[in-house]
């Protein structure tokens, strides 16, 4: 009988997204190093067993498998291509796993620099917001090469419920952004939904509950309707960060000239909420508070 070997894993990056991510590898015996720009926000996971590197050069010469799941493309940018960054140090044979929602053009250039170096490369942005990564339930969106997805599909099921692959590199990054204009709609129409019930004088609660077994049901209602009614703005993803990818998905709406009048209204909301109104560290449903916080 064959013996499997496990990966030696890397992770690069332990926001709220990551440190689920990482705790659930953990929790199924794999052996996991990360890097955290600060280390003390890697705390969670290294008191579950992960093991620390002082850098991301470090991080990726002693593992096989080098996951990332960082905040913006430009931190993207400069893990993977700084002077001691991921390509800089990969080798023939890693595999190359960037988690963040990021730009499809990057997510290319990476698959096209890794496979230079003779790494196998996959983008790969999830969804399912903190509770997800907590719970090992994310839906992963993949682009890149089947064969270099069935390697790794057991260490995805440690962590998502559905893993999807879309096309070439790159098309997990377009899957996300479909995903984020969706989500859009809903955050929107969730606030409004809100805003009125509240101005009818009609019970919050009871008004979620019936729009939630009704044709009204959303992820985001389900998940972030109740703690709007709780005051509670903790981000299971940060306003900032949704910002960031509405403006990649209508960056590159644009590119591919169609017009999304829709998402642009969203983001000029998360703008007013993030740039004007610095409230970027909320989560998402801090939305809510460019109408409640005027009429309170």
């Amino acid at each position: 009988m064959k013996v499997m070997v496990k990966m030696k894993i890397g992770f690069i990056g332990t926001g709220v997204m990551g440190t689920g991510i990482i705790n659930n590898l953990l929790n199924h015996g794999e052996e996991v190093t990360v890097y955290n720009r600060t280390k003390a926000h890697a705390q969670v996971v290294l008191d579950n067993g992960a093991r620390w590197a002082d850098s991301v050069a470090a991080l990726t010469q002693q593992a096989d498998a080098v996951f990332t799941m960082v905040g913006f493309p430009t931190d993207v940018e400069e893990i993977y291509f700084g002077d001691q960054g991921i390509i800089a140090n990969a080798h023939a044979g890693q595999y190359l796993v960037d988690m963040t929602t990021s730009k499809p053009a990057l997510a290319q250039r990476i698959a096209k620099a890794g496979q230079q170096k003779g790494a196998h490369v996959l983008d790969t942005p999830v969804s399912g917001g903190d509770v997800g990564a907590q719970k090992g339930t994310l839906t992963v969106m993949v682009g890149g090469q089947q064969a270099v997805l069935d390697q790794l599909k057991g260490l995805f099921a440690e962590f998502s419920a559905s893993v999807k692959l879309f096309g070439p590199a790159g098309s997990g990054q377009n899957a996300k952004m479909a995903n984020q204009i969706m989500i859009a709609g809903t955050m929107t129409g969730m606030c409004e939904a809100l805003v009125y019930a509240k101005a009818a004088d009609l019970n919050l609660a009871e008004v979620i509950a019936t729009l939630q077994a009704g044709a009204a049901e959303n992820f985001s209602l389900d998940s972030y309707g109740p703690r709007i009614l709780k005051g509670d703005y903790t981000p299971g993803f940060f306003a900032k960060h949704f910002l960031k990818d509405l403006r990649i998905a209508l960056e590159t709406a644009e590119e591919m000239q169609i017009d999304l009048p829709a998402s642009k209204e969203a983001k000029q909301l998360y703008e007013v909420l993030v740039d004007d109104q610095q409230l970027g560290n909320d989560g998402t449903q801090a939305l809510i508070k460019l109408w409640w916080n005027e009429s309170k």
